[in-house]
């Protein structure tokens, strides 16, 4: 055997320690460097430019991943186990309140923020120069994330869960054309029962996993196949500066998981995950409410029609998925807001929906009836059609306003416009939560 041979004989089978952590740093620099590209722009790592929303997002992804399958070890999901598997989880096995409650919490602030990162995403124009599909992905991944939301909200089997979920379902059955037959499909009877919460579960732990993953491998691939995150142009002499991935932005990818693992633990130290008394059907609470994130749909329906409520923000979605093509302006594309007039109209349109919508609120509880000044019309024209065209006039005055009297551009006007809309949409979840009380009648929380 020759000198050579030997010596790569003893470098396969006699490796040193060194040998190892090296090879393990090799490995994990490659899955680094499969989901991020080898450089990125410099500007981008800037944390006031993304907050690290869509980071903090696929850390609290993983988060929950590891806390449900440990959840699942001591979990029964039957109705006559569902409750008190919970309740041994949490005060005989180690541990098991707070994995419960970073399972929870975690769950809670995805919703936050993965909205929060869809607003960045268009507040910066992410969804410009071909980025039009990542666009509808990240839509169908914050759909995935109430969805799981929704789902696991069932299975502690308490009170809370299974009136939220009464109430939830009844709100899916509204959405025309498939309402009601999702409605079916998840409830597997007249109501919630043993049926619904086996569905909750498989769909919970099994479909909707598989389905996330797939998705947010697709959406990092694509984010990284579009060129990283969108950054302002640059003329053609300007080059922008650009920094290895290993260490630069893998570092701070690390410091933030640090701090949000050190939030979420002491979070769910110090506030468990709630848990209300065994769910029973014959008492439902006074008021029974949706889920939280659904409280803005519950409120909508206070106020309009059940066909028009959903139309609605059946509506404003469709809009939202279409922006690339309603907003095709790419100049402006990693410029917050636009340009300042952009963050003067983005301003305005949040101050308007903070005033107008209250108003609103109190003017059709206190004062307006449609139905008693037009009592021969059908409730589908009064609470139904004239809300639903006035309110979509509204967007229409609102973007003329900023068209004509703020003398902005198209894109700029959508961005007021957009202010205004989920601005809307946020106020409308706050007063459901806080200000409906007993009888959903509005009430001071205080």
């Amino acid at each position: 055997m020759t000198e050579s041979k030997l010596k790569l004989k003893e470098k396969i089978f006699y490796t040193t320690p060194n040998d190892d952590r090296s090879r393990m740093r090799t490995v994990a620099n490659n899955l680094i460097l499969h989901i991020h590209p080898t450089k990125v722009a410099k500007p981008a790592l800037r944390f006031s430019y993304t907050w690290g929303l869509g980071g903090i997002s696929s850390v609290l992804v993983l988060f929950l991943i590891l806390t449900g399958v440990l959840l699942m070890f001591r979990y029964d999901a039957s109705v006559e186990n569902a409750y008190t598997s919970i309740q041994y989880l949490e005060t005989q096995v180690a541990f098991g309140a707070l994995i419960r409650g970073i399972h929870h919490w975690s769950a809670n602030l995805l919703v936050v923020t993965s909205f929060l990162h869809l607003i960045r995403v268009f507040l910066t124009g992410g969804y410009k120069k071909g980025r039009a599909f990542n666009w509808a992905l990240g839509l169908f991944l914050l759909t995935l994330v109430l969805a799981f939301n929704f789902t696991g909200y069932l299975l502690p089997w308490d009170q809370l869960a299974y009136w939220a979920i009464t109430v939830g379902t009844s709100l899916l059955s509204y959405v025309p054309l498939v309402g009601t037959a999702v409605s079916n499909f998840l409830l597997g009877g007249p109501e919630v029962g043993q049926t619904t919460l086996r569905n909750f579960y498989a769909i919970h732990v099994a479909v909707l996993p598989a389905i996330m993953i797939l998705a947010m491998s697709f959406h990092f691939w694509r984010v990284r196949k579009d060129g990283g995150i969108s950054q302002p142009e640059t003329g053609e002499r300007e080059r922008v500066e650009k920094v290895t991935t290993i260490p630069h932005l893998v570092q701070i990818e690390l410091a933030a998981t640090a701090v949000l693992t050190l939030v979420i633990l002491v979070w769910a130290i110090f506030v468990p995950a709630p848990l209300e008394a065994l769910a029973n059907p014959s008492h439902p609470p006074n008021p029974a409410k949706a889920a939280w994130y659904f409280m803005g749909l519950q409120e909508l329906l206070l106020h309009m029609h059940p066909l028009a409520a959903m139309l609605l923000p059946l509506t404003l979605f469709t809009g939202i998925a279409l922006l690339p093509k309603l907003d095709p302006q790419e100049d402006n594309i990693g410029i917050y807001f636009r340009s300042p007039k952009g963050r003067f109209a983005a301003l305005f349109g949040a101050l308007l929906g903070a005033i107008l919508v209250p108003l609103a609120v109190l003017l059709d509880e206190f004062w307006l009836d449609l139905p008693g000044l037009f009592p021969t019309w059908p409730t589908l024209i009064t609470t139904g059609l004239i809300p639903l065209l006035a309110t979509l006039a509204m967007f229409g005055l609102i973007y003329g306003y900023f068209r004509g009297a703020g003398k902005l551009n198209h894109s700029e006007a959508i961005v007021g416009l957009f202010s205004f809309i989920m601005t809307s949409f946020v106020v409308l979840t706050l007063i459901g939560i806080f200000f409906r009380g007993a009888n959903m009648a509005l009430v001071l929380p205080f």
